[in-house]
């Protein structure tokens, strides 16, 4: 057994470049940070070969002084916390002292500075040797240049790890958009091989932020996102969050910021697949770049080396109003929303519409602007939507229905409910539930009234008006924009779902007790978590006992799901509340069950409609939260604009 002893120091920077330093996108990443702490406002990146023959940043920043420059070097040595009680509420990106020299261990670094107090600059020369930082006298303007040459020079085995330069410098480029959509006040320019990438000027207006978002995560994330921006007690959430319908096939266009600083959790990932929960189509992902500011001490940075992940001092909290305010926003978004903007004479300025946040904790009033970034409210105006301004239309080919023809179309609508919604066969109902779950989804379709189409308005509405039915299964409809394509029955089977949801929130949760209890065995830490919520556990419907250290003894269940499985939904919702803090697998399931009422109730394929219950359900779409997908994902409705139809047919040219 060799004898124990101390490291030297450039050893022990190696192995804790080995946590800090993994690629030339580590480096960026580190130096970036600790400019933007130092309150830079314009950043450079100059690289080579992917940033491992060279890696040049400057800033604008305060700068670091003389006496300094060499201690700057040194591990574990920082500006940012001096005593333990610092680190409980942590404001700037870096904070532990280890970057520098951790990089100074396995590259040549030159580190170059300059304060407004000096006369002129200092420069820090370290070679990943002797560790002996080299300072000397060089003109520099006030901030700071950094240096890294031949990144892993001195440790052949690291190397031979990286991938190749055109790998190595878009993971480098991804680092430096993180970091451009977390500060919009700062500036960005990247080179790569003497070309430049991205020269991104700083951005203080929302329409400057816009093109920012546009430039580094493509034009068509603006056209197809929403922009929210909502506080509640104590919390702040702001940002773009996509369209159900442009979701992708990966999870690359994903960015969640914390107090400026970009993570993954798995607290937020839960959270926001729970909002796009009933309107994603199965294996696809959703596109967002939110802001979530909070108060520092209610957020712990120090639980990894890249300080990639965080842990909420009150997970359950934000979890809820994470889900809460991205599930409303997507709630609110409407037809007209996702149309492009018309041809105003005097267009309307943006507002956000306020809601009131009683849902959550019902303290303080939410503002939310569900509209998408490249489009303007009100494309539809009525006497509820506040929509201003004239619209500038052209010649209509169809005209407004009659109040006697809004009549006719009531009427039918409601004939069409009646009929479609017929009693589901014994096979589906005992899928579904039992015969008084299934004369419900008659019940559901039948309480909530129709809404009636607006009389005197001299606009077209978002979907048009009907003009044919195709094949039995889509319905074709006109608006000022151009030709609608609706899938009816996909479309009636989302209203017919939304109301049933309402109507059963309405009517609360009901459970019935089992004739014979069932048991179930669980670990004890399972069993302590279900006894500390047994509240929860009430108000999902479920009546729990504890009858030994790892049993648990299920008295009463959700009307619902008398025919679920509930030992294995017990189970995933105790693993969902020890992980998150919440669960919604009850919900989830109750849902399922009625996405299943809803399509066995809704419209069918080759029902011929007339141009009445055509019209009375697309007005009805434009009325339902989530129109524009189904109850699986799908989407409802298309829409091709005139000048796509004149670019199909060459018309012009």
């Amino acid at each position: 057994m060799k004898p124990i002893r101390l490291l030297d120091n450039r050893l022990a920077n190696q192995i804790a470049a080995g946590e800090v330093v993994e690629r030339p996108a580590s480096v960026v990443k580190e130096l970036l940070e600790n400019s933007i702490d130092a309150g830079a406002k314009r950043l450079t990146v100059e690289v080579e070969s992917g940033g491992v023959k060279l890696i040049r940043i400057r800033d604008d920043g305060h700068g670091i002084p003389q006496a300094e420059l060499a201690l700057a070097l040194s591990r574990h040595a920082t500006s940012k916390i001096s005593e333990l009680e610092d680190l409980e509420g942590v404001a700037t990106l870096g904070f532990r002292g280890e970057a520098l020299a951790s990089i100074s261990s396995v590259s040549r670094l030159t580190l170059t500075s300059n304060i407004e107090e000096q006369e002129s600059g200092w420069q820090a020369r370290v070679e990943g040797r002797d560790m002996e930082a080299q300072v000397m006298p060089a003109p520099h303007p006030v901030g700071t240049t950094i240096e890294v040459k031949d990144l892993f020079f001195n440790t052949p085995a690291r190397r031979k790890f990286l991938r190749t330069e055109k790998t190595e410098f878009s993971h480098l480029e991804e680092v430096v958009k993180r970091l451009a959509l977390s500060r919009f006040d700062v500036g960005f320019t990247l080179r790569h091989n003497q070309r430049s990438v991205h020269q991104l000027r700083p951005a203080a207006t929302q329409a400057e932020k816009d093109r920012r978002v546009a430039a580094l995560c493509g034009p068509k994330f603006i056209e197809n996102a929403v922009i929210i921006d909502v506080e509640a007690s104590g919390l702040k959430l702001y940002g773009w969050v996509g369209l159900p319908t442009f979701s992708r096939a990966s999870a690359d266009l994903q960015y969640f910021f914390v107090n400026g600083r970009v993570i993954r959790d798995k607290l937020v990932a839960h959270a926001v697949r729970q909002a796009y929960r009933d309107v994603l189509y199965s294996g696809r992902h959703p596109t967002f770049v939110l802001y979530l500011e909070l108060d520092p001490a209610m957020v712990d940075v120090n639980v990894h080396p890249t300080k990639h992940e965080v842990r909420f001092r009150d997970g359950r909290t934000v979890h809820n109003f994470l889900f809460s305010t991205l599930n409303r926003a997507l709630g609110e978004v409407r037809p007209e929303d996702q149309l492009p903007p018309t041809v105003l004479s005097n267009p309307p300025q943006p507002q956000a519409s306020g809601i009131d946040a009683g849902e959550f904790q019902g303290q303080e009033t939410i503002r939310l602007s569900a509209v998408p970034a490249s489009s303007s409210t009100g494309h539809y105006a009525n006497e509820n939507s506040g929509g201003g301004g004239s619209y500038d239309r052209r010649p209509a080919l169809s005209e407004a229905p009659s109040p006697g023809q809004v009549k006719r179309q009531i009427e039918a609508y409601s004939q069409l409910y009646a009929s479609s919604a017929e009693p589901v066969s014994s096979s589906q109902a005992k899928a579904v539930g039992d015969d008084a779950v299934q004369e419900s989804a008659v019940t559901f379709s039948a309480q909530v009234p129709v809404q009636p189409l607006p009389e005197n308005d001299s606009l077209t509405p978002p979907l048009g008006y009907a003009v044919a039915q195709l094949k039995g299964v889509y319905i074709l409809s006109e608006n000022d924009q151009g030709m609608i394509l609706v899938d009816m029955h996909a479309a009636h089977e989302r209203i017919t779902y939304e109301r049933m949801k309402q109507s059963y929130q309405e009517q609360g949760i009901r459970a019935q007790p089992l004739l014979v209890p069932k048991s179930v065995s669980v670990s004890e830490r399972d069993a302590d978590c279900a006894e500390e919520n047994s509240e929860y556990f009430s108000r999902l419907g479920l009546t729990l006992e504890r009858m030994g250290p790892e049993t648990l003894l299920v008295r009463q269940i959700p009307v619902m799901l008398q025919n679920a499985d509930v030992e294995k939904l017990l189970r995933d919702v105790l693993s969902d509340l020890m992980q998150h803090g919440t669960s919604d697998r009850i919900e989830a399931h109750i849902n399922e069950i009625l996405a299943t009422m809803a399509c066995h109730g809704s419209v069918r394929a080759n029902r011929k409609l007339s141009i009445e219950e055509m019209n009375a359900l697309l007005r009805d779409m434009e009325q339902t939260e989530r129109s524009g997908q189904c109850n699986h994902g799908r989407p409802t409705w298309t829409m091709l604009t005139m000048d796509q139809l004149d670019k199909l047919f060459l018309r012009g040219r």
